[in-house]
């Protein structure tokens, strides 16, 4: 799932390659992803598009004085083309969901760029979740209305982190910190990476002291700018790759832990798992699997 460097990343790429174009027609080609239908998506075209920025993991395309916004979901990308797209994007198996295409051939910069290029919004696999929004507000989208503070905000000071701690009370600081409406941006992996790098485990109550408080904002903020200064200036065919790179106990079971060398574990959910590691971050104790030791009986 796109988190927040890697939004941060995309929007910093279609920001170079978007600004200053005007939209010839957005297809919708999976019609269940489209969540409005007021304004319609033919209001795009004509529209030159202002900005590109992101809410938590939402791509937010200002388009005259509409927003196109864009959830990728645990399965969605979105692909640049180069040229006039060579099909139609008709509804089938094809991954593809949505399709932007440019009138223009020229950037806010001057460079000359092919009339028809854009991008295209796709997603894999069969649980459908990608939700595209036109509204004239970002704050018309429910999701971002709802979102907590950037935790990257020059604003989100220690007080706000350990109110936000306080108020978690005995919730696992795992499922803490995936909360959009209690911090935005942060999902599986970097929670846990972030985690991983405080030496905390995922099970701690989120209500804690101080010192761990420090040391858990510490670790997120550092994990979350190490994350998007690896992804400056990747193109968005890139981010996925450097984004598993660069991750140190997610997605890696059975590896060493870079930092100890101890087995990296994890647990499983009904439809998730994380990682982390026993000697760094739960005193060497392997935490219990629920599904695995029910399969076990």
């Amino acid at each position: 799932m796109p988190e927040l460097p890697e939004v941060h990343a995309l929007a910093a790429d279609l920001s170079s390659r978007l600004i200053g174009r005007t939209v010839a027609r957005l297809d919708i080609v999976a019609f269940a992803a489209l969540k409005t239908f007021d304004p319609p998506t033919s209001a795009l075209a004509g529209k030159t598009i202002r900005a590109v920025t992101r809410h938590g993991k939402f791509l937010d395309l200002a388009v005259g004085d509409l927003h196109l916004v864009i959830h990728l979901a645990r399965a969605g990308w979105i692909r640049w083309r180069d040229a006039a797209p060579q099909s139609s994007g008709r509804p089938g198996r094809s991954p593809l969901a949505a399709r932007l295409v440019l009138d223009d051939g020229t950037g806010h910069d001057g460079t000359s760029i092919a009339k028809g290029s854009g991008f295209d919004v796709t997603e894999a696999g069969t649980k459908k979740s990608l939700a595209i929004h036109i509204a004239r507000s970002p704050l018309e989208v429910p999701g971002i209305a709802r979102l907590g503070p950037d935790p990257l905000d020059g604003a989100f000071t220690i007080q706000e982190f350990v109110g936000i701690l306080e108020a978690g009370g005995r919730k696992h600081i795992k499922g803490l910190l995936r909360d959009q409406s209690v911090i935005a941006g942060i999902g599986n992996a970097y929670s846990d990476e972030i985690l991983h790098a405080a030496r905390m485990s995922p099970f701690k109550p989120a209500a804690m002291g101080q010192d761990d408080a420090a040391r858990l904002l510490a670790a997120l903020q550092t994990t979350l700018r190490e994350a998007i200064e690896r992804a400056d200036g990747l193109a968005a065919s890139e981010l996925k790759r450097e984004k598993k790179s660069g991750l140190r106990v997610h997605a890696r079971t059975g590896q060493p832990c870079p930092a100890c060398g101890d087995t990296v574990r994890q647990v499983i959910y009904t439809d998730s798992t994380f990682q982390y590691c026993p000697t760094c971050q739960t005193g060497g104790k392997p935490l219990a699997d629920r599904v695995l030791s029910r399969l076990l009986k």
